[in-house]
């Protein structure tokens, strides 16, 4: 390669603005996709963290008061009519069909325990539904963004190439910007995806993990409710 070449390669502007701005209007829309993208990811990832950590403690307060051998009666009348949190919401679920299942004679409906377990699944479906929202986008990004990227790849060196055929020749400071702003598609696309997919297998285990405590709940709590069934 010759010293000319070399001394026109070195002053091309290689800075990722500068990459950017040289991309044809089509890559500059996916590269802008693409960090908008990356940037909704992390909104949710910070969001999701933070709910499942309050989740996380609520269920633990709760646990300490349901345990703490204060009447169930007296715990629902304290949690009241707007529950703020999960665990207490499916125990308000239960308690609620609890009470409706006694008749003025104070004898139990039939079927009550059945009812009693419906009304907190329905509650644990929910509660499960607002945890996972949001995580369906981490996974369209996840598996979208590095086709995305590898569209504005394809796109961009299209266009170098066809640049390549205008200029007539094929040295390094004609083909070097053209393929450095395609494969800077691709770059963004993987800088959006693997952030979205390793913190969605995460927060999707995470929202079973706090989905199935509550499981667990509604299991004792129907165990105790059945005790005083049978009794």
């Amino acid at each position: 390669m010759d010293t000319a070449t070399l001394a026109q390669a070195s002053d091309i502007d290689f800075s990722l603005i500068a990459l950017f701005l040289r991309a044809t209007f089509l890559v500059k829309i996916v590269m802008l996709l693409l960090i908008v993208a990356s940037f909704w990811s992390w909104g949710i990832i910070i969001q999701k963290h933070l709910v499942f950590r309050r989740a996380r403690a609520q269920a633990q307060a709760f646990d300490a008061a349901f345990w703490s051998g204060e009447p169930l009666d007296e715990l629902y009348q304290r949690i009241g009519a707007n529950p703020a949190s999960g665990p207490e919401r499916v125990f308000s679920a239960g308690m609620a069909e609890w009470q409706r299942s006694h008749r003025q004679d104070g004898a139990m409906i039939a079927g009550a325990a059945q009812r009693i377990d419906r009304s907190m699944d329905v509650a644990i479906d929910r509660e499960a539904r607002d945890l996972n929202a949001g995580l369906t986008v981490l996974a369209s990004v996840g598996s979208a963004s590095p086709f995305v990227g590898l569209f504005g790849t394809v796109w961009g060196i299209k266009s170098a190439f066809e640049e390549i055929a205008m200029a007539q020749s094929t040295n390094l400071a004609v083909v070097a910007p053209g393929i450095a702003e395609a494969l800077l598609a691709t770059g963004l696309g993987l800088l959006a995806a693997i952030p979205a997919t390793i913190f969605y297998n995460k927060l999707t285990d995470d929202s079973d993990t706090i989905a199935s405590g509550y499981e667990q709940f509604a299991d004792e709590f129907g165990t105790l409710l059945s005790r005083n069934l049978d009794a």
